[in-house]
């Protein structure tokens, strides 16, 4: 089975485009040590599978960020992903958690989409309320609004794996056959969650969609990128000034950075600080070099 792949489809007969999305080992990095409980973490990985399944299509260098935020027990779920689908995310939630749909989970709220790419003048952004029952059910919702694309999401998580098909009618779908869309439509629906986790991709829509014309493209490889970056959160620090870190320096004994998205954190002791600010003292100015 290959897993931490994407793979991108498209009907040539009917103006229909559509993208698999596999993830194993990457999944399970994006959960390990984190403790999510079962329903925050099937959410997640519908949300990763989905920012994917979205972001395959970018051509040049850029990142989507994708956020559903809620007043409900998850309070936030987030993944971005840039045009080489390294990706990383977090969930954010309290107990108790009751109910499994997604409205029950985040209760009232809005799905965030932001795309920030150099070519861009500033990032574009997108905020709409949650409409759906299910990860799927919102972004269906939002594609059709938002961009006029119908939209239909297959998606699956299990401990080891997420999962998501995607299958989407263009602008001219209905000229190449009036009866497309609901044919495609229909069919993806039969899949079955142990075939979107097990199948090989042209086995899968060969099973799916038998008597259509599929151009399935070669697969891409999804990584979970969450490296250490030292030097941002020194210069995060040296914004805040010697005055404000020397005084959480006194009261905690230790200056702790946490990066929440990649669960990881950031210690300076007092001879980390000292070496930050040039040996400065609080109150003083660090010293220049």
């Amino acid at each position: 089975m290959v897993s931490d792949c994407l793979w991108r489809f498209l009907f040539d007969d009917l103006d229909i485009s559509g993208a698999f999305v596999r993830l194993g080992p990457v999944w399970r990095n994006m959960l390990d040590g984190r403790g999510y409980p079962a329903p925050v973490a099937r959410l997640l990985g519908e949300l990763t599978a989905t920012t994917l399944l979205l972001g395959g299509k970018l051509k040049q260098p850029g990142r989507l960020t994708v956020q559903l935020r809620g007043n409900g027990p998850i309070s936030l779920l987030v993944i971005d992903c840039d045009e080489q689908l390294h990706i990383r995310g977090m969930a954010r939630f309290s107990a108790p958690l009751a109910g499994e749909s997604a409205p029950e989970l985040l209760g009232d709220g809005q799905l965030l989409l932001s795309l920030d790419m150099p070519s861009m003048r500033e990032p574009y952004q997108s905020i709409v309320p949650l409409a759906g029952t299910s990860v799927a059910e919102i972004f269906e919702h939002y594609l059709g609004q938002s961009d006029q694309l119908p939209s239909r999401f297959l998606l699956v998580t299990t401990p080891d794996a997420a999962a998501g098909l995607l299958v989407q009618r263009m602008p001219g779908a209905d000229a190449c056959d009036a009866d497309g869309w609901a044919r495609i439509e229909a069919l993806a629906a039969t899949v079955r969650p142990a075939e979107i986790l097990s199948l090989p991709a042209d086995q899968l829509l060969l099973r799916l969609f038998p008597d259509e014309a599929v151009r399935l493209f070669p697969a891409r490889t999804v990584a979970y990128h969450c490296p250490e970056d030292w030097q941002k959160v020194r210069s995060m620090l040296r914004v805040l000034g010697p005055a404000e870190v020397y005084a959480a320096l006194h009261e905690q004994g230790e200056v702790v950075i946490r990066d929440e998205i990649c669960n990881r954190e950031y210690r300076f002791d007092e001879a980390a600080v000292d070496e930050l600010f040039g040996g400065s003292s609080p109150g003083e100015p660090p010293t220049i070099h």
